[in-house]
């Protein structure tokens, strides 16, 4: 992945993250990184990253994204040749990683309201991976699902 795209969907995600529904556009993360960090960044700056006019960012706005998008620094560079973003040894990450990976998911059921929902619920709850473990749980006792969705479900709404 070119460091253009991840910056594309880091946009993406961090817009899902706000509630904006959307992806934030290069002047809102420029704006936002001002208001929340006090440093300057311009869009031009951005769109000359995204568009790979501009191959590399300058260390200072390395920096500066990766603690506005909360990511590793190292994060925001061009993938070598063959890299796989499967592989992952920082445990640590693993849980944001979980987070990005569930609200990539909840933007390919953006037509699907009910699951599009419960994948953000996940995402945004701070132990994402226990959650996928309750579930797991859940799923493995005969009849459980259905005796919760009586007794969880909203009255008058079929989330089934």
């Amino acid at each position: 992945m070119t460091l253009g795209e991840k910056l594309r969907y880091l946009r993406e995600v961090e817009g899902t993250l706000r509630g904006m529904e959307r992806a934030m556009t290069q002047q809102e993360v420029a704006q936002a990184v001002k208001r929340e960090l006090e440093q300057p960044l311009s869009q031009s700056y951005l769109s000359q990253i995204e568009s790979g006019t501009r191959p590399h960012l300058t260390n200072s706005s390395r920096m500066l994204l990766a603690k506005f998008f909360k990511v590793h620094p190292g994060y925001l560079v061009d993938d070598p040749e063959g890299y796989s973003t499967e592989l992952v040894s920082d445990v640590g990450g693993l849980e944001d990683k979980l987070d990005l990976w569930l609200v990539g998911g909840a933007e390919r059921f953006r037509n699907d309201p009910a699951v599009r929902g419960a994948l953000i619920a996940v995402a945004k709850h701070p132990d994402s991976r226990r959650c996928l473990v309750l579930l797991q749980l859940i799923l493995e006792n005969p009849g459980l699902v259905d005796r919760l969705f009586d007794v969880l479900q909203p009255t008058g709404k079929d989330l089934r």
